[in-house]
C-alpha cells in the first residue's frame, strides 16, 4: 500500500536525515521494502513530506517516485523542523497516480497519512461519506480513499473532535462498513502524533519519538505496534491503546 512516518524531536532535524540518511529510511522502503503484508512490492506511485517553519504545516508533493526528484533530494538537505510527517505511496489499483493524491494532506496544522485501502471501494465507503457536507466531498483532492478520509476526519476536527478520539472511531466506522480494510492512518499537528494500526505494520521509537511503517534502522529501542491499536505520541513519548472496532 504505502510507507509513512512521523518524527516529533526536541531538535530540528533536516529532511535528509530523516528520509534519506538511515539504513533503512522512507528512501529505501521505496524501492525495497520489508513488510508489506501483500500490499504491494514498491512504493513508486508519488510521495509527500509535510513540516513546520513558525505556524501552519509546510507541504511538499510529487506524483512520481521519491528517488527520482533530485529537486526535492537538495531541498532535504535545507530544510530542518522538529515535527515531519512524509509518506510514499504504492496506489490501489485503479486509483489514480496524480499529485493530489499523495499524502500527507493537510489543513492548516494538520498533516494526514493513510497506509492502507478501504475495501469494496467506493460503495463500501458510501456510509462515511455521508457523515459529512456535500461541499467536503466536492473539494476532495483526489477521488480516492485517502482523500476521502481525510475530508471526513479534516471535518470532524473543525467541529472539535478531540484528534485520537476522531482518528480511531474514523477507523472503526469503516471497519464496520468494509472489514478487510486495512487502515495504518497517521496524523499530527505539529506537536503531537495519532496513528492507527489495522493490518499493516507500524513500528515505534523513543528519544526522538518517531511513528514508522517499518523501522528506519537497526536501532533496539524500536517496539512494534500490535495489530488494532491507537498511538499517541508527543516529543516525550507514546502511548498505546486498544483500537475498539
Amino acid at each position: 500500500m504505502c510507507r509513512h512516518l512521523c518524527y516529533l524531536g526536541r531538535t530540528p532535524i533536516t529532511l535528509r536525515e530523516l528520509l534519506f540518511d538511515p539504513p533503512r529510511s522512507l528512501v529505501h522502503q521505496s524501492y525495497s521494502p520489508c513488510d508489506m503484508r501483500g500490499g504491494g512490492t514498491v512504493n513508486c506511485d508519488g510521495f509527500g513530506a509535510g513540516w513546520y517553519a513558525g505556524g501552519d504545516a509546510v507541504r511538499y508533493r510529487r506524483a512520481g517516485p521519491i528517488w527520482q526528484d533530485a529537486g526535492f533530494a537538495e531541498l532535504a538537505g535545507r530544510v530542518s523542523s522538529s515535527t515531519v510527517l512524509a509518506a510514499v505511496r504504492n496506489a490501489t489499483v485503479g486509483m489514480p497516480v496524480t499529485e493530489t493524491a499523495a499524502a500527507p494532506f493537510t489543513d492548516g496544522r494538520w498533516l494526514f497519512s493513510l497506509n492502507g485501502r478501504i475495501d469494496g471501494w467506493p460503495d463500501a465507503a458510501l456510509p462515511v461519506a455521508g457523515t459529512v457536507p456535500v461541499r467536503s466531498l466536492l473539494t476532495m483532492d483526489a477521488p480516492t480513499d485517502a482523500a476521502l478520509l481525510w475530508s471526513v476526519l479534516r471535518h470532524r476536527l473543525g467541529r472539535g473532535a478531540e484528534p485520537g478520539t476522531a482518528l480511531a472511531e474514523l477507523a472503526s466506522e469503516v471497519l464496520g462498513a468494509a472489514p478487510d480494510s486495512r487502515l495504518n492512518l497517521l496524523l499530527t499537528d505539529g506537536h503531537r502524533a495519532y496513528a492507527t494500526t489495522v493490518t499493516h505494520s507500524l513500528s515505534v521509537r523513543q528519544r526522538p519519538t518517531v511513528i514508522a511503517s517499518e523501522p528506519l534502522d537497526g536501532d533496539q529501542a524500536w517496539q512494534p505496534v500490535p495489530d488494532r491499536r491507537l498511538v499517541v505520541a508527543d516529543r516525550d513519548g507514546y502511548r498505546v491503546e486498544e483500537l475498539v472496532a
